[in-house]
């Protein structure tokens, strides 16, 4: 990184403090240390009396292009943080009792021109000749049936060229995994809790930490991954946060892990309960569970027995407590400090964004890398980042609760009725009237596919595009059973998830 300074009224800085481990944090050191190969001192302070949350262990496919930008072995990986593969997410119970759908990564069948398979599907409905929409996507009907395999991108003709693929993986394992790489790379790890934050005078920049030992950790750069304590922006700078919890009212989780059980399934599953919901992550040794709900209706102690009443397996521990405030910082980046992870931000697990707010959050930090100057053009765009990105992730997991059939319990009544973000309540109304779908821009996580399946899946009544009635009945309908005939002739081929991956990538066992 070499560059001639001479006439730069912004050189660059050269000591990047990283406060906290976990997750974030050694993601952060992570990727930093791979991209700022040369003139940069990278340091990252955590404590071993302070306890990660560590519950987030499902990806979206996102990390893919995490993993290689940090220049990460894909079996390497898998073999040392036990992780499976994820095609998607199972929901059940949230449209009405009893009924499941998939939210599907990856394509759903083919257009029509520019008509979508949703909108086909519609009209199909509309006949009294449509199947369940998860037999047109070959994400969701390979979840089915716990198959897996790579997708192949040298045949885009086929579902196989656009199958699409995230990981279950345990985080503690991960974080434990991208440490040795951090610190190969030459990341130096500071063991010792923080006791003071020091500030200069003239403008409120933060100097260094000090630690209960009396060290003095300083930095030109402090990136903040110390949780939902946010240490340096919330508690040290002051940075007020933003509630949602009127729109999303759970606000506790409990977490336990269960014996592994048969089969292998290449998904997520989130069942709906009175108050909440619960996951279930399987990894290759065990099975990562938990239950969110909303304290206010009902006890930790009731939470805990529904949990435990839902395990597949033996649990393996007791369960344990996670208090949280859905919402965000009002900006992740103030002064010269930068908040990563829950230090920015907390939303629900619902569709699996944490690790992904945080990889988007260490990428739109390299893409503004600060000189000394810590230009506020530079801060405006990351924040302005940070708040849409935030604001359309809130908006899709609203959704899951506001578009429902249940109003058994007082939970599910409030969610159903509830009013709604602007933005949330507009994107609904377009769907509702013709089922278009259109992107608000590039940041956009959630596109058609994820919105389709979760709308269609959770019951919402909306009109196809009046465009489709141009296409004859029987026409439609044999378009539409080919899609169906050839997802399910490529599902048959691919190998049992279980078999894919003691082929491949089977991990070790964990030492007692």
């Amino acid at each position: 990184m070499e560059r001639d300074l001479s006439g730069n009224g912004n050189p660059p800085i050269r000591r990047v403090v990283i406060v906290g481990g976990g997750t974030a944090g050694w993601m952060t050191a992570a990727l930093l240390s791979k991209l700022l190969f040369r003139g940069y001192a990278i340091t990252l302070v955590e404590s071993d009396e302070i306890g990660i949350i560590g519950v987030g262990e499902a990806t979206i496919p996102g990390i893919k292009d995490y993993n290689q930008l940090a220049g990460i072995d894909l079996t390497e990986m898998i073999r040392a943080t036990q992780a499976t593969f994820k095609l998607g997410i199972e929901f059940v119970n949230w449209r009405e009792p009893g009924y499941r759908y998939i939210h599907g990564f990856g394509k759903i069948g083919t257009d029509l021109m520019w008509l979508h398979p949703h909108q086909l599907w519609l009209k199909l409905a509309a006949l009294g000749q449509a199947k369940h929409f998860d037999l047109y996507s070959l994400n969701t009907l390979a979840a089915r049936q716990n198959k897996f395999c790579f997708p192949d991108p040298r045949n885009p003709g086929s579902p196989m060229g656009h199958l699409d693929y995230a990981y279950h993986f345990d985080a503690s394992l991960y974080a434990r995994f991208l440490r040795t790489r951090s610190e190969a790379q030459g990341v130096t790890r500071v063991e010792g809790r923080i006791v003071e934050v020091k500030q200069r005078g003239e403008d409120g920049f933060v100097e260094s930490v000090v630690l209960a030992d009396g060290r003095r950790i300083e930095g030109d750069l402090f990136v903040d991954c110390s949780g939902m304590r946010s240490l340096l922006l919330g508690q040290t700078l002051g940075v007020g946060y933003e509630g949602w919890n009127h729109w999303l009212p759970c606000d506790r989780a409990l977490a336990v892990p269960c014996e592994s059980v048969s089969p292998l399934t290449p998904y997520t599953r989130s069942t709906a309960h009175g108050a909440g919901w619960q996951w279930r992550i399987p990894l290759q040794h065990r099975i990562g569970n938990g239950h969110v709900y909303a304290s206010a209706e009902i006890s930790d102690d009731e939470a805990a027995t529904v949990l435990l009443a839902h395990l597949d397996g033996k649990a393996l521990a007791d369960p344990r407590p996670v208090r949280f405030a859905p919402g965000k910082r009002r900006k992740a980046w103030d002064k010269n400090v930068v908040a990563i992870g829950l230090a920015s931000g907390f939303l629900e697990p619902l569709e699996s964004t944490s690790i992904h707010l945080i990889q988007t959050g260490i990428l739109r930090l390299v893409a503004l890398f600060p000189g000394q100057g810590f230009n506020a053009a530079d801060i405006a765009e990351y924040n302005r980042q940070h708040n849409f990105e935030f604001d359309d992730v809130r908006d899709f997991i609203i959704a899951h609760y506001k578009v429902t059939n249940r109003e058994d319990t007082p939970f599910w009544a409030h969610v159903r009725h509830m009013e709604v973000p602007d933005s949330l309540k507009e994107r609904l109304e377009l769907f509702r009237a013709s089922a278009r779908f259109f992107v608000h821009g590039k940041a956009e996580l959630f596109r058609e596919e994820s919105w389709v399946q979760v709308l269609l899946g959770q019951g919402m009544q909306m009109a196809y595009d009046p465009v489709v009635d141009m296409i004859p009945d029987e026409d439609l309908i044999d378009f539409m059973r080919d899609i169906e005939e050839v997802n399910a002739d490529v599902a048959a081929a691919m190998p049992a998830h279980q078999a894919f991956i003691d082929r491949h990538c089977k991990a070790p066992p964990i030492a007692a």
